[in-house]
């Protein structure tokens, strides 16, 4: 065996290891709890733009990016725009990556990979920044509900151009507003891509962290992937990646297209 090899059956190993230790997943529970009651997740940026995520969450977002090389990543929920412009700029990186196997000159302007944000409620400041961005040559913006019918249907319509697409879910952390979100745009999700469902560790997180908030234990995003799993056995829990990353805001919540 080459070391590669030895290197990748030590590492599927470790994930293993870590999948089986509850002791451990209790600790990063627990840690979670606690750094959510200071909004942790705020504190971080991506190429200057804020991104509420955490760092390891935007790690598990550029190897699954890497990994499916999609042509269009549509998100739900822009916020500031920080993961906008990380899917953005990974897009990037994997055009770039095409001109140098192919011996081409990158024209960053001719790339068909794009990113597709919906939100409700755009706000001007926000808008602002990405489009001044450098990476806003990228993403295309659609303001409105997520779950409106003729909203759908847009972006049905944009997503029939691209052969590989992955989709993300952060906008309203109801259990009805990410069922129908996944009713939605989880058919769009072609073979071997994800639909990764963010924010399901609402679940697991007491009561008193969302206060003021619709959504909570019992009615947020992981219960409506439970729900929808039910009855979409062409998706499955990639448990590795939470296993791998133990601290997420999406546990249960990265959904490997299978069929």
């Amino acid at each position: 065996m080459n070391p590669s090899d030895i290197f990748e059956r030590e590492v599927a190993g470790n994930i293993e290891a870590l999948g089986a230790d509850f002791d451990t997943q209790s600790l990063s529970r627990i840690w979670s709890r606690e750094t959510n009651r200071n909004r942790y997740t705020y504190n971080f940026r991506w190429l200057g733009c804020p991104i509420i995520q955490y760092p390891q969450d935007i790690v598990a977002m550029q190897e699954l990016i890497w990994q499916v090389k999609p042509d269009l990543i549509i998100e739900t929920g822009i916020a500031h725009g920080g993961s906008l412009i990380l899917s953005a700029s990974m897009l990037g990186l994997l055009d770039y990556c095409d001109a140098v196997e192919q011996g081409t000159v990158l024209d960053p302007t001719a790339s068909r990979r794009r990113v597709l944000g919906l939100d409700i409620d755009i706000r001007a400041h926000n808008r602002a920044a990405i489009e001044a961005h450098p990476m806003s040559h990228r993403i295309d913006m659609i303001q409105g509900s997520s779950i409106a019918p003729e909203i759908v249907a847009q972006v049905h319509a944009i997503a029939r151009d691209y052969p590989r697409v992955l989709v993300c879910l952060d906008s309203n952390h109801t259990h009805a507003h990410v069922l129908s979100e996944l009713n939605a745009y989880a058919p769009l999700v072609t073979r071997d891509s994800y639909c990764v469902v963010f924010d399901t560790l609402i679940e697991d997180m007491p009561a008193d962290i969302f206060p003021e908030r619709p959504w909570g234990p019992g009615d947020n995003p992981k219960t409506a992937v439970w729900e929808y799993l039910k009855t979409h056995p062409e998706f499955e829990i990639d448990h590795q990646i939470d296993h791998k990353l133990l601290i997420t805001v999406a546990p249960d919540g990265y959904l490997r297209r299978v069929a």
